[in-house]
């Protein structure tokens, strides 16, 4: 069967791309992850086998199969290098930092990936991850490290707020982050002391829905002096927040947390489908993750394109009829698949920085 040249151009062009951000790397092995993450982007999946239907070598499906288990097991990506294609698409000034945790299982196996990522728009771009190795919460020294590691990358003077939820606390944890000069924006538990003789929700037992309270001075909370501010969800959920901004920004950045529920959606179920790799082993996911970050911030670039040129449609309650991220994914998706012309307009992308515009407005801000 005679191979599609246009095709073949596109793997090229991608290869070039990575070539250029990533100079050390043998041209053969960042060609075999461009063909990669391209078959990813077509397949909507992370099975091995799906991957290598959609790449186009004159090999035998078993064969090409094979390589892409290479890419996952020793010719793929370091974090650092992935760090690299994507530190310098960050917009510039200050940053918002978000940290969460996404899980699923294979069988009996857990797998846990600790992530922390920049907010853009409202869509949190992963910048650094770790397997856990366990299931369960993260302990503050693995958070502790992939912040650290961060900073050598992103300096602290980068970093306008540290988001979190409730899993991320603790005394040892705060007083990191208090030392490394990051503000912090975190959600705090119902239980927690402060001022170390009453818990938390008892200064908040007059709440109603809708209204915001907040305690009349900074509160010692974990071994430091913050504001913290309560409030209602929708669902009537006691939302208590501790954080070094002011009482009135607290809130509103808290809420932009959600970005990274965007991003997990993203990545899993509703976008290229991470939860379906077979693969468990710490670093082989971690590779498969990194390959998932350059799709993700791929799509997300083309999506404020597009944006900017074609604003999303709005529904009658308000809401957009998709995510921006969803419209460059189908953008990127056509072109790749349909040996589009407009491929290597949509890589160009990819070598200039996000916008410095913040949250877009038509998207749902929740808790």
């Amino acid at each position: 069967m005679k191979k599609s040249r246009t095709a073949l151009t596109h793997v090229d062009t991608f290869t070039a791309y990575l070539k250029e951000r990533l100079p050390h790397h043998r041209t053969d092995r960042l060609r075999c992850v461009a063909e990669v993450i391209l078959g990813i982007l077509q397949a909507e999946s992370t099975l091995h086998r799906k991957i290598a239907l959609h790449i186009d070598r004159r090999a035998t499906t078993d064969s090409i199969t094979r390589m892409v288990a290479r890419v996952f097991h020793d010719a793929g990506l370091s974090q650092q290098d992935v760090q690299d294609i994507l530190l310098p698409l960050l917009p510039p000034g200050k940053l918002t930092l978000v940290m969460d945790r996404t899980n699923w299982k294979l069988g009996q196996r857990s797998c846990n990936l600790l992530v922390l990522g920049v907010l853009i728009g409202n869509v949190v771009l992963p910048l650094a991850w770790t397997e856990l190795g366990h299931s369960g919460n993260s302990h503050t020294y693995a958070r502790m490290m992939l912040v650290g590691k961060l900073l050598k990358r992103l300096p602290a003077k980068r970093w306008a707020v540290l988001i979190a939820d409730r899993e991320f606390i603790g005394q040892e944890w705060f007083a990191f982050l208090k030392w490394k000069g990051i503000r912090r924006c975190i959600r705090i538990r119902e239980d927690t002391a402060v001022d170390d003789d009453e818990y938390v929700r008892d200064c908040f037992t007059s709440l109603q829905p809708g209204q915001v309270q907040t305690l009349f001075e900074r509160a010692w909370v974990y071994g430091s002096w913050m504001h913290v501010v309560a409030t209602l969800s929708p669902q009537g959920e006691r939302i208590i927040v501790a954080s070094d901004l002011s009482v009135w920004d607290t809130l509103a950045t808290y809420r932009r947390r959600w970005g990274i529920e965007m991003t997990f959606s993203a990545m899993k179920t509703r976008g290229l489908n991470l939860e379906q790799t077979h693969m468990t082993a710490p670093e082989r996911v971690g590779k498969l993750f990194g390959l998932l970050c350059i799709a993700l911030a791929w799509m997300m670039r083309i999506g404020e394109e597009v944006e900017t040129e074609q604003p999303t449609r709005l529904k009658k309650h308000g809401r957009p009829v998709g995510s921006r991220t969803r419209r460059g994914y189908e953008v990127l998706s056509r072109a790749v698949r349909w040996a589009s012309d407009s491929f290597q307009t949509l890589l160009e992308l990819m070598k200039t920085p996000f916008s410095a515009l913040g949250a877009d407005k038509t998207q749902p801000v929740r808790y």
